[in-house]
């Protein structure tokens, strides 16, 4: 009988350990751990928002006055044979001539001055008042007939015995400063090229001049063209003059001249050397009528 019961009770562990043989145990794979966990991200609420550099403010380099101390209104010349402010003729307020190959006239608010015969020659008419020294001057020319190598433009300080200088414009588009002594020519600033200086005619173009001592400024239709500084004539008067350099004939008309008052200090010392051309010192005799 107590066998019977040991028996019974072996049964529950016999039947276990022959299930074990019939279903192993799955084998189970340890999960290696990091060293080092990467912590959990946080979310960004509120991100920051970047902080825009600031740069600098650069302030705007306004151009230089090109024509500094410019005054008052010294008078205007219509061209009338009047001055110009009075009714009072004036018909010889600018020196003209009348010849076969060249003239000078002054006729329907204008100043007509042409060469027809045979060059190199040029003609020219001079106001005969006011002298001026420190002024800017600026009048408009008309071109109708002009050759590749004829010129035109303005006289200005001229004194007696043929002194002065010239403000030069060729009609293949180039311009020069030119100063005369005693009928001799000397290039102070000799051909540049321009833009502004007409390359043929018919064309329109305004000269201007500012001089103040002995700095001065060229323009061509209120553009700058170039700054000379010479210290021999300090003052005379205004005129024009056209040049024909071969058998073409040249014709220009000068109208709307305007003289305006100029009151300025130049910041340049008067014994600082000029970085302006000088002049090569080689007198050209100034062709006339």
């Amino acid at each position: 009988m107590k066998l019977t019961i040991f028996c019974l009770g072996m049964l529950p562990l016999f039947i276990l350990t022959a299930c074990s043989g019939l279903f192993p145990a799955p084998t189970l794979t340890p999960t290696p751990v990091s060293a080092t966990e990467t912590p959990t991200n946080t979310i960004p609420w509120f991100p920051a928002t970047n902080t825009p550099t600031i740069f600098p403010t650069q302030t705007s380099q306004s151009t230089p006055e090109q024509r500094p101390g410019l005054g008052e209104l010294l008078f205007t010349d219509s061209f009338d044979s009047h001055t110009g402010t009075g009714t009072t003729p004036q018909p010889d307020l600018w020196s003209t001539s009348v010849a076969s190959w060249a003239s000078a006239t002054v006729d329907r608010n204008r100043l007509l001055l042409s060469i027809s015969g045979q060059g190199p020659v040029s003609i020219a008419s001079l106001r005969s008042q006011p002298t001026l020294g420190d002024f800017y001057a600026e009048a408009t020319v008309a071109l109708s007939l002009c050759g590749v190598k004829d010129q035109f433009g303005m006289v200005f300080r001229a004194a007696p015995g043929d002194n002065f200088y010239r403000f030069t414009v060729r009609c293949d588009g180039q311009a020069r400063l030119e100063r005369v002594l005693s009928g001799f020519n000397s290039p102070l600033l000799d051909w540049q090229p321009s833009g502004d200086a007409p390359s043929s005619a018919p064309a329109e173009v305004k000269l201007g001049i500012w001089t103040e001592g002995s700095e001065m400024r060229f323009f061509l239709n209120d553009h700058l063209q170039f700054t000379v500084r010479d210290p021999v004539l300090h003052a005379g008067t205004l005129g024009f003059f056209v040049y024909a350099s071969a058998n073409t004939p040249i014709t220009a008309s000068f109208s709307d001249l305007s003289v305006y008052s100029v009151s300025y200090v130049s910041q340049t010392p008067s014994l600082t050397p000029s970085s302006s051309p000088i002049p090569d010192g080689t007198p050209v005799q100034t062709p006339t009528p």
